[in-house]
């Protein structure tokens, strides 16, 4: 394996670790769920580079449908769980929760919310991943120019 090759390798859980704290931070400042996932998503590509298709998707965890389908009812979910409270789609509720060793700790509804838009993105950014790394895979074909020349009148079968 080559330096890049590992330096991007070794990139995955501090890339990782940034989304996360992008999506926790997201509710209360800059950030939040869409930038969390595509910011998870740059892993992803970074592994691809690196490793190959074969390799990712050998290993690869995420099931990206699976990811969309869960990121858009959870955050359909949240939306609508509003209305069970009478109000508006997508109002947030804010409270602080009490955790030991940390102390009070905001939590808010659209913290949900940006979970289920980071599940939604990562799934996204994942399946067009493998959609453009299977062109990869496939044969390769052989250049125009290595090709044996073909008459305009010859048949077709």
């Amino acid at each position: 394996m080559t330096i890049p090759a590992l330096m991007m390798a070794m990139l995955f859980p501090v890339i990782g670790t940034a989304a996360v704290f992008l999506l926790l931070r997201g509710h209360d400042l800059p950030g939040g769920g869409f930038v969390a996932g595509i910011t998870m998503a740059v892993a992803f590509i970074l592994q691809y580079m690196a490793r190959g298709t074969i390799w990712v998707e050998a290993r690869l965890r995420v099931l990206p449908v699976r990811w969309m389908g869960i990121g858009l009812l959870l955050a359909t979910g949240v939306g609508a769980g509003a209305w069970v409270f009478d109000r508006p789609f997508l109002s947030s509720s804010f409270s602080y929760v009490e955790l030991p060793l940390v102390g009070a700790v905001p939590l808010a509804s659209a913290f949900l919310f940006d979970v289920g838009v980071f599940a939604l993105v990562v799934g996204a950014t994942v399946l067009m991943l493998i959609a453009i790394a299977h062109q990869s895979v496939r044969s390769h074909r052989v250049p125009s120019s290595h090709r044996p020349a073909v008459s305009p009148n010859a048949e077709v079968r």
